[in-house]
């Protein structure tokens, strides 16, 4: 649906043209090059300029989220956001600022891998050919990016890095006195010099290297356990929570997802939970955004309360302490490691058959409940709408407050991986509880006071508490609101022993082993003993192996419990090695799990400031000039960041984990990564289906008589993403093919505002198109190609229309709106197209506006009116105050609460002479009656009431 501009035919020979505009892009992208003109100098290093046009200038860092490069390339919807940020870096490199700007690559991940799995072609060789694609068309495109700071993840020299990072992690420990993270070395120190108490009080000196080793282990920032975790078969590999539906499936494939213990490397991330939450108030970040950060983390207040049973006590978390007194049944996951030690040989009497699960002994009710459980999905566990099921495990625990014996189940609605994996279960202020409690004929006991008109079941309400004292007189809680009777339990468990006050989080450790080839391989290797030892950095990077077979070995997408093959664990020489680390040759194995996709992610901005640094991840002094705080309480970071609100969790809260360890351990000097964020929208766009719902390629599509027809038949509009699938891609190339980048850049910027999504519509581009040529024959013949500029001054309407653009054009830009800009551009754009000529001061003016939007007709236009150099440095136009003032105000004249009359008077008239004027405009309408009351509002409107 392209709309062809002209017939060649009647094109004039210097007319701007898509062909025209081509050449004109094409010559500038490669001067640009040639010059490097958007190179940004850093302070010390090899990027050093003191040359350079803004080496001594304020600085501004704008970063984009980096794209993963897939091989269908980008679509138009994909360069929203890169276009933006690249209007707004132009225009900030010419109001005097040193802009750091570049593009990097995402590049580690499974679609590449699947696809080597498919093909036999190895990941890095679709990847790079990927990469070459995208730079090709974003290069296209005219961004202004510095090229030499472009880092790819997959890059060995940027992976040695993620893995150098991974070991400060690794050998650092959180320290919750200090709150903040130290080195492990530090531990050991304190642990030796008896400051800090082992575990059991015993002596450092007195443990042994293995009990040692075991409680250093447990203090890292990064540990190897063994837990339940999210098990996707169809993927072969191991998901962070954070990447799976809310369907309970991979967000990658939509494979279904099952709980399952593996031993896999975890980040302490639940260490930084509360410095998360607080500095989010240190950010200037969408508040939407900074919601869905909070409610990950989870913050909740309330005790860990202890259930005493023959075996070891069963430890629950709970908000709502006040409610023991209606605890009348426990609930565990089913796989609560406690189990096991409570089941008994066989049911104790008084069981009720509905307990049993149909089953001979409490050992075969468990498995058997265990095994249909290991099918569900933790969403389909968790479903509000479906019947509550359990077994009981024929064992019971004492309620601490007034010793009831209360049955203990366990159901598959409590997830192991969430609170303690147990729950006291209070049915009377709990619906789910509630509904399990009718199911199982489990007592009900009313513990908060519901209103008079409550006629419903569960109460979840505040009310004064009820039913809720002990005999012994030394806790009564009846009659205290919710808040009072929390502190006063809270208090009593406390003092007795059965408990305490806690706070806890929805965020979990986070899940951080892949079990997949194209990553990055961990800098870790295995003793004789199963130990994890950490490589020295001179061994760094450890870098894939080459590999026949890419996939893992045989398994089920369906079945939970088919185990993980890694590739690289079948790379027999990379995996054994020989390495002295210290204490002399040894065999030692390699984990031959990779790290996620988003360790590369974590850290990509520190790179772009210091990329050629082959001694440290970044130098303190580029760091501090480009993300250092600028005042003290400051944050630090990246002045702009702009991306998609799809990362509001996964990436954004892993990285500003990564950045606080690295701020903890003085390798950076900002304690958050990002300061500024901006969610760009999404460009989506229609796409058509025929009477069988298939779709059909939108492009073919004709639109006749209010309806749309594919190959004469007829096909219904649908609106939504730009995919293949749905065969409604428009790309950036084929644009730039027919109307030229500036026109694609132009049109995306003025489609409506950045941070909302909006519909592409091929047919509109052609509006962008005009306005580029109208700005061209402005300045340019287009059957002489002579300039049409002249130095006559401009008159004094046209001189005032270009400074309240100019003042209007910078506003608008400072605030990123660009859309508005643009809008304000094509106004004066219109105004001086009347004019025989276009006077210098209005044009060049226009020119330097038009550049961030258009920069190659802008630097074509600018190089024609006599500067030989790049317009990129040129101070952008300030407003001439004086031309602000408006010299007259054209007031709307209302008689009786109707507009009758407008009158146009000096800006600077007095309000009698406003008033005056008014009356003489709507004399006809008074009719010679005197008016009651007139009221002039200055500046806006005159009211005459009758």
């Amino acid at each position: 649906m392209t709309e062809v501009a002209e017939p060649a035919a009647e094109i004039p020979p210097f007319r701007y043209t898509a062909e025209l505009a081509g050449e004109i892009e094409l010559r500038w992208q490669d001067r640009w090059a040639e010059r490097g003109t958007f190179r940004a100098p850093n302070p010390v290093g090899p990027l050093a300029d003191p040359t350079h046009p803004r080496a001594n200038a304020e600085k501004l860092f704008v970063l984009d989220m980096f794209p993963y490069p897939s091989g269908a390339g980008l679509h138009v919807g994909h360069p929203l956001g890169y276009i933006g940020t690249d209007c707004f870096a132009r225009y900030q490199r010419m109001v005097g600022r040193n802009v750091l700007h570049t593009m990097g690559f995402d590049a580690f991940g499974l679609p590449a891998e699947q696809y080597a799995v498919q093909t036999g072609t190895h990941p890095r060789t679709t990847t790079e050919a990927n990469i070459d694609y995208y730079r090709a068309q974003l290069r296209r495109l005219g961004l202004g990016h510095d090229d030499r700071r472009s880092v790819a993840t997959i890059d060995t020299d940027y992976y040695r890095w993620t893995q150098w990072i991974f070991l400060q992690i690794y050998n650092a420990w959180y320290d919750p006195a200090a709150r903040k993270a130290r080195p492990i070395a530090e531990l050991v120190a304190e642990f030796e010099a008896g400051t800090r108490p082992t575990p059991d009080g015993r002596p450092w000196a007195e443990l042994s290297a293995a009990e040692r080793r075991r409680i250093i282990d447990d203090h890292r920032l990064a540990y190897v356990s063994e837990a339940p975790v999210n098990w996707c078969p169809g993927l072969g590999t191991v998901l962070a929570n954070e990447e799976i539906t809310a369907d309970g499936r991979s967000e990658r494939g939509n494979f279904p997802v099952f709980k399952r213990n593996l031993k896999q490397w975890m980040m302490r991330i639940t260490a930084y939970a509360d410095r998360l939450l607080e500095d989010l108030d240190a950010l200037d970040w969408p508040e939407p955004i900074k919601l869905m950060q909070r409610n990950w983390i989870g913050r909740s207040t309330g005790a860990h309360i202890d259930f005493p049973t023959a075996g070891a006590p069963i430890r629950v978390f709970t908000t709502r302490p006040d409610t023991i007194f209606g605890a009348t049944y426990m609930v565990l996951a089913p796989e609560h490691p406690l189990v096991e030690s409570l089941i008994p040989e066989s049911w104790p009497e008084g069981t009720k058959p509905a307990w049993t699960g149909g089953q001979a002994t409490p050992r075969a009710a468990v498995e058997a409940y265990r095994k249909a459980a290991a099918a569900k999905t933790d969403v389909e566990r968790q479903a509000e709408n479906r019947e509550k099921t359990g077994v009981f495990i024929g064992a019971y625990a004492t309620n601490p407050v007034n010793g009831a014996q209360i049955p203990i189940f366990i159901a598959d609605y409590v997830l192991a991986g969430y609170g303690t994996g147990a729950i006291m279960a209070v049915p009377a202020q709990d619906e789910r509880d509630w509904e399990f409690a009718e199911v199982f004929d489990l007592p009900i006991i009313r513990t908060v006071q519901p209103p008079e008109n409550f006629t419903g079941k569960a109460y979840t309400g505040e009310g004064p508490a009820i039913n809720s004292a002990r005999p012994e007189g030394d806790l009564d809680l009846n009659g205290l609101g919710v808040a009072e009777a929390k502190a006063r339990v809270i208090e009593w468990l406390e003092a007795t022993g059965n408990g305490s006050g806690a706070v806890t989080y929805r965020l979990r450790d986070w899940l951080f082993s892949r079990q997949r080839y194209w990553g990055e391989p961990f800098p870790i290797v295995y003793d004789a003993d199963g130990n994890p030892h950490a490589l020295p950095e001179s061994m760094l990077p450890v870098e894939l192996p080459e590999v026949d077979d890419f996939s893992p070995r045989t398994f089920d997408p369906d079945d939970a419990e088919s185990d993980p093959e890694t590739p690289l664990s079948r790379a027999k020489e990379w995996v054994e090695v020989e390495l002295d680390l210290g204490d002399g040759p040894k065999r030692y194995t390699r984990e031959t799990n990779v790290m996620p996709q988003w360790a590369g992610s974590c850290w990509y901005e520190l790179r772009y400031l210091d990329p050629q640094n082959a001694e440290r991840f970044v130098d303190p002094a580029n760091e501090r000039y480009w993300m250092g705080p600028r005042h003290p309480g400051d944050c630090g970071g990246v002045d702009l960041y702009v991306g998609g609100q799809e990362h509001a969790v996964l990436h954004l809260l892993y990285a500003r984990f990564w950045h606080k360890v690295l701020y903890d351990l003085g390798h950076v000097s900002s304690f958050e990564p990002y300061r500024r964020l901006f969610n760009q929208g999404m460009i989506q766009a229609y796409a058509f289906q025929d009477a069988r719902g298939a779709y059909v390629e939108a492009a073919e599509v004709e639109e006749r008589d209010g309806g749309y027809f594919y190959r004469g038949q007829p096909v219904t509009r649908v609106y939504g993403k730009m995919g293949k699938s749905l065969k409604n891609v428009v790309t950036p190339d084929e644009m730039c093919a027919a109307y030229g980048a500036d026109t694609f850049r132009v049109y995306e910027m003025s489609m409506g505002p950045l941070e909302v999504s909006r519909p592409w519509e091929t047919r509109a581009v052609v509006g962008a198109y005009r306005f580029l040529q109208r700005v061209w024959r402005a300045l340019v013949d287009e059957h002489t190609g002579e300039l049409r500029v002249v130095d006559t001054p401009a008159d004094d309407a046209t001189r005032r229309l270009l400074h309240r653009t100019i003042d209007g054009v910078r506003s608008d830009l400072d605030n990123i709106r660009m859309n508005t800009a643009i809008a304000k551009l094509i106004e004066l754009t219109n105004g001086i197209t009347r004019l025989p000529a276009t006077p210098r001061e209005v044009a060049e003016p226009l020119v330097l506006m038009l550049s961030p939007f258009a920069p190659h007709i802008a630097e074509e236009l600018w190089e024609r009116l006599g500067h030989p150099e790049s317009l990129a440095y040129e101070p952008f136009p300030v407003a001439d105050p004086s031309l602000l003032v408006a010299e007259s105000v054209t007031y709307p004249v209302q008689v009786g609460g109707k507009v009758r009359a407008r009158v146009e008077v000096a800006a600077d008239a007095s309000e009698d002479d406003v008033r005056a004027a008014a009356l003489a405009a709507v004399a006809d309408h008074l009719g010679g009656r005197e008016p009651r009351k007139v009221i002039v509002v200055p500046g806006r409107m005159v009211s005459v009431v009758v």
